[in-house]
């Protein structure tokens, strides 16, 4: 079974988001969105789209958005089979959260790793 295939999104908190999403934008080129993120298109070498984004995305630090983890950050990681995936981290002990959430985005499930982290799976829509 495939697990892991890629990054899907980075997801951090701050004091300050706006002020620090504008930071991005100016020093760095991110183009930082109303939502408080960026989407990257995934490019080939010539520049080409090849159908896929991966996320950028600030948080205020009061938020819960990354609970229960313990950590100001989250990692997306794009997967073959969520559900397949999730049963096989239950089955092998780890601590999957009981919430999925399925969108027009795709579906998400979450693990919290030994560490205390929030760990976001996303299975892409069909055609990403």
């Amino acid at each position: 079974m495939k697990r892991v295939t890629g990054i899907g999104g980075i997801f951090f908190y701050a004091k300050d988001p706006k002020a620090l999403g504008a930071w991005y934008q100016r020093h760095l080129g991110i183009d930082v969105q109303p939502w408080g993120g960026a989407a990257f298109e995934w490019r080939d070498d010539s520049g080409q789209p090849v159908g896929g984004t991966t996320a950028w995305c600030i948080s205020a630090a009061d938020s819960n958005a990354f609970a229960p983890g313990a950590k100001p950050f989250v990692v997306n990681y794009r997967v073959h089979d969520l559900a397949a995936l999730l049963q096989a981290l239950r089955d092998e002990g780890c601590e999957v959260l009981d919430k999925t959430d399925e969108s027009e985005f795709g579906k998400f499930g979450w693990v919290i790793d030994p560490e205390g982290n929030k760990v976001e799976l996303w299975q892409p829509p069909p055609g990403q």
